[in-house]
């Protein structure tokens, strides 16, 4: 019930989530997926979350990792920092609570500072999804949101189009073959000429 209240809740907000169950299948998604972000239970069948947390850094998974546990005793919260945890939060929590420590870490890994991401006069707000161009704001679509997030926090770098359809797509969802060109198509006509670039055969980058 948790569980699927918390997937309800992140695609709400425009997160794209990939559910599994057991210790198991989180290795075997981890190792077929370059994810985002792990939210990680410890009370999980067929292994503990921390063994699976320390299998994934043996693998030189750099991947953020949340905790998400009712067990409270600081031992156990030490011994999965000291094991590659980047954050450590207690069930039962708030949801608006959760939401902005994914956004912390999110810009930890994008290698922002501060709340907002900025770029070429394009300013991006994760915490409200707003977006701005020299101050006056943007109304984007979820997809074209999330595409341009996607893009922003790697500017310069070129990304293909299966990432840039994990950061729209789950795995239960169905894709049309040429989604990934009619959003970016849509945003296009919203950025100035030039700021999204395709690299012909790879992907797309936002200029740098």
């Amino acid at each position: 019930m948790i569980g699927d209240g918390l997937r309800l809740d992140l695609r709400r907000r425009g997160h794209v989530i990939d559910w599994v169950r057991s210790a198991p299948d989180a290795l075997t998604a981890i190792a077929a997926q370059d994810y985002e972000l792990l939210l990680l239970d410890l009370g999980l069948p067929g292994g503990d979350g921390l063994d699976v947390l320390r299998q994934l850094r043996a693998r030189g998974s750099s991947v953020p990792v949340l905790i998400l546990t009712a067990r409270e005793a600081v031992m156990t919260k030490v011994a999965c920092l000291d094991a590659g945890a980047d954050d450590y939060l207690v069930k039962p929590f708030d949801p608006d609570e959760l939401a902005a420590r994914i956004r912390v870490l999110q810009r930890r890994r994008a290698g922002a500072a501060g709340p907002v991401i900025e770029h070429r006069g394009l300013t991006l707000d994760p915490a409200t999804h707003g977006v701005s161009r020299d101050g006056q704001p943007l109304h984007l679509s979820p997809r074209e949101y999330a595409i341009l997030q996607a893009l922003i926090e790697r500017p310069g770098q070129v990304l293909s189009r299966g990432q840039l359809e994990d950061r729209l797509y789950g795995w239960d969802d169905a894709v049309d073959s040429n989604a990934v060109e009619v959003h970016l198509s849509g945003l296009r006509k919203k950025l100035p000429a030039g700021t999204i670039q395709n690299v012909r055969g790879i992907g797309w980058r936002l200029a740098p």
